[in-house]
């Protein structure tokens, strides 16, 4: 079931129309009925509310003027980082020499933080990702 500050991805007729994030769920005045309020991700951001059985917040289709709608909790990507407690950042190059370099993590003010790469993941350039496309 979609939670607060959960991301999901709202489906029309079976197409993916938009991601939101959940901003509050509360209980309506009706039985087995909630309010949600959603933060849709576009430009210009806009807020709605929907009125939703449970099992629809949960992931059931269910209809809205007619057009068959449902909703999904999206599940974030792995980070390319993960912490680490030696206050390092562990990277493989492309030779698979691993480099440790320390990080400042602006959230813990001058406190050091550690990540370290995903050896599967890699950095690519959209540009270059687009000329491929061509």
């Amino acid at each position: 079931m979609a939670r607060e500050n959960d991301i999901v991805l709202v489906y029309l007729e079976d197409n993916p129309v938009f991601f939101a994030r959940v901003e509050s769920i509360w209980p309506d005045v009706k039985r087995d009925w909630f309010n949600i309020e959603l933060l849709v991700l576009q430009i210009p951001l806009k807020v709605i509310v929907w009125t939703l059985k449970d099992l629809y917040i949960e992931g059931e289709e269910f209809f809205m003027g007619g057009k068959k709608m449902r909703m999904e909790v999206v599940e974030p990507p792995q980070s390319l980082y993960t912490v680490d407690d030696d206050d390092e950042i562990d990277r493989d190059d492309h030779e698979g020499h691993t480099h440790n370099a320390s990080v400042d993590s602006p959230a813990r003010g001058n406190s050091k933080t550690a990540y370290k790469e995903k050896r599967d993941a890699r950095v690519i350039s959209i540009a270059d990702f687009q000329k491929r496309k061509k």
